[in-house]
């Protein structure tokens, strides 16, 4: 085997942008080989330097010698064969989302269904190709809507959105939500390396409840106290003092909305122009005022707003109070 007495000063330069450079391993070894061999490095030098045997160091140089730049490189089709077809691939990715947190019980389904042993890398290696990650799950609902409800009520929920598009009612979402001085960390534009902190501590829970309709028209209440029946039951009373056109409200059926104490309260509501419709269970993403909460914790949140009591209070005033204006919600 032999040196590379003469190398041309831009192939030289090339060889040292690739060794620099390259995002491969591989064609940096093979690059900074051609160097060393150039500088007068023995074969036992080079051997002992990238640790390699005499046979791959003989195809570094003896491939640099038939190919230049391009030996350095790895050909298409070089390498191991794959011992899954496509198909299988496409089966071994189907058993992983069955079972996403046993990779030992794919391997054991590859083994016993095609009599193929494979590592847990190599199913690592192919449900990456079908660009699955290993990252948190997250929580979901306990329960979903039941059949009967979806059916019957969702139908129902469209005649309500039809006829507030018409102006034949005003059709309003109604919830409520707690804020504390313990915030919920919103994204945020930060400089490398730093990162911005929110004041935290222990608080009392401040609630807010809400009446929203699809032109970010907002009636509301901050309530420092407990949410009870009494309470909704003033609210709506309230509430019900100013209607001008018939106005349903559309809510989940949490306890206290569907108390005894607040039912006996529907017909004195009715005669008001207020009536209730009760979404199906387990389906926030129906009530839309859900949105608004979600607008008022992570997108519009402001950093101060998390100083002190005082400041989680003006914040939810002026986010409230200038719904529609200064705060828009864009609904689909």
């Amino acid at each position: 085997m032999r040196f590379f007495r003469e190398l041309e000063v831009e192939t030289l330069k090339l060889l040292k942008r690739i060794d620099r450079d390259s995002k491969s391993s591989q064609v940096r070894q093979r690059a900074k080989c051609i160097i060393l061999s150039y500088q007068g490095y023995s074969i036992r030098e080079l051997m002992a330097i990238f640790k390699v045997s005499r046979k791959t160091l003989y195809n570094w140089l003896t491939r640099w010698e038939d190919q230049r730049i391009l030996g350095l490189y790895n050909q298409k089709g070089r390498g191991r064969k794959s011992k899954l077809s496509l198909e299988q691939k496409e089966q071994v990715k189907e058993w992983v989302k069955q079972d996403p947190k046993n990779l030992k019980g794919t391997i054991l389904k590859i083994e016993n269904e095609w009599e193929i042993k494979v590592s847990k890398d190599t199913v690592k290696r192919t449900i990456k190709k079908w660009k699955m990650k290993w990252k948190r799950m997250k929580r979901g609902m306990s329960k979903s809507p039941a059949e009967w409800e979806l059916e019957v009520k969702l139908p129902l929920l469209k005649e309500l959105k039809d006829k507030n598009e018409k102006g034949e009612i005003d059709l309003r979402y109604f919830d409520e939500s707690g804020f504390s001085l313990k915030p919920l960390v919103p994204y945020g534009w930060q400089e490398s390396g730093e990162r911005i902190s929110l004041r935290s501590c222990s608080s009392k829970r401040l609630n807010v409840l809400g009446l929203m309709n699809r032109e970010n028209e907002l009636f509301y209440e901050i309530c420092p106290d407990k949410v009870e029946t009494d309470t909704l039951i003033k609210f709506f009373d309230r509430f019900s003092q100013k209607l001008l056109k018939p106005t349903t409200i559309a809510l989940d059926q949490a306890s206290i909305h569907t108390s005894d104490k607040f039912l006996r309260k529907l017909p004195e509501w009715k005669a008001k122009n207020l009536s209730f419709f009760w979404l199906p269970t387990y389906s926030p993403k129906q009530n839309l005022i859900e949105i608004l909460w979600k607008f008022i914790k992570y997108e519009w949140i402001e950093v101060s707003a998390y100083e002190s009591w005082n400041s989680l209070l003006n914040y939810l005033e002026k986010v409230l109070s200038n719904l529609g204006r200064e705060y828009v919600i864009n609904f689909a």
